[in-house]
């Protein structure tokens, strides 16, 4: 995969900020001291008036975006997960979630693969605290591509949403003419008969490596991207389960909360099934590169699919 173009999702955030605003004047983005790493700096630079630096006080920013949705602009308030998700929780889910404001959530470096920041700011606990809150919609983009479709499609959504992006380079994987972006919709991106791999954000890359050695073995994985994990594709991981028999689910967060206790509930209910969740498993992160750790916690394709041959 070395030959593949990678952007990280923060960078095409602040990109796709830009260009959202150039079409609509109601986009407000707010960040918290954090405009050079979460890379709304670039829309400081096109649209200094509309961007606010809240300074290092998330949870008075969530409570600032509150105040500005409710005058009918659209504000994006900018962090690292662990501060977004993790220290405004109450204000997010109070403020924001309770009245059901139009507040669009950007946080940036989230998982392991924050790398050298270490276990304080390697928050792999976000998607579970979101998926939690009433009416929260939660997209994880895999690469360039989708986080910038993932920024359209939050403008238009009219409600809170979170969307969670990563300080780590991905590889472009949806580069292709049939391509399309639509909150709530699975994408299949291989067909196979063996067994499902349910995967999201930047490890869809990873578990598409990780079914092309399977197939090597003669073992053929339906591979699918979950970008949306709030509302997720019932219909599409259930129809993929009965069509498989197994499920495998794959993601830079604790496997407690995340997708795959999702992925989970939805079979549990509608179509009992062998799943094998696939994440942190129940540990704090540690400072190192953003790529050894992926190896260590074995999240990359290798180890992905190491856990998966010794399962099956």
């Amino acid at each position: 995969m070395a030959d593949v173009k990678k952007i990280a999702t923060r960078v095409s955030y602040g990109n796709a900020l830009v260009e959202l605003a150039k079409k609509h004047d109601n986009v407000v983005v707010l960040d918290a001291d954090l405009a050079a790493a979460t890379q709304t700096g670039i829309f400081k630079k096109a649209f200094p008036e509309r961007h606010i630096d809240c300074g290092i006080a998330e949870s008075n920013m969530m409570g600032i975006a509150a105040g500005i949705a409710a005058t009918g602009k659209v504000p994006f308030a900018s962090s690292f997960a662990m501060f977004a998700a993790g220290r405004a929780f109450e204000q997010v889910r109070n403020s924001i979630g309770y009245p059901h404001l139009n507040v669009k959530i950007g946080a940036t470096h989230a998982g392991i693969s924050v790398g050298e920041d270490g276990a304080t700011h390697q928050c792999n606990e976000d998607i579970a605290l979101m998926r939690t809150i009433p009416g929260m919609t939660v997209i994880c983009p895999s690469d360039d591509i989708e986080a910038k479709a993932a920024v359209e499609a939050a403008y238009e959504i009219d409600g809170p949403v979170y969307m969670r992006f990563g300080r780590l380079a991905a590889p472009i994987i949806n580069d292709k003419p049939d391509y399309k972006f639509e909150v709530g919709k699975g994408v299949v991106l291989k067909e196979g008969k063996d067994l499902t791999i349910v995967a999201s954000g930047i490890l869809v890359a990873e578990a598409l490596a990780a079914a092309e050695t399977l197939a090597a073995d003669g073992i053929e994985a339906k591979v699918i991207n979950i970008h949306t994990i709030k509302p997720l594709d019932e219909e599409l991981i259930v129809a993929a389960a009965k069509e498989t028999g197994k499920v495998v689910t794959v993601e830079e967060h604790s496997v407690i909360g995340g997708l795959g206790s999702a992925v989970c509930d939805a079979l549990s209910a509608k179509q009992p099934t062998p799943v094998l969740k696939i994440g942190v498993q129940d540990v704090f992160g540690e400072s190192g590169p953003a790529v050894a750790l992926l190896e260590k916690y074995e999240l990359d394709a290798k180890g992905i699919y190491k856990q998966i041959k010794a399962w099956i």
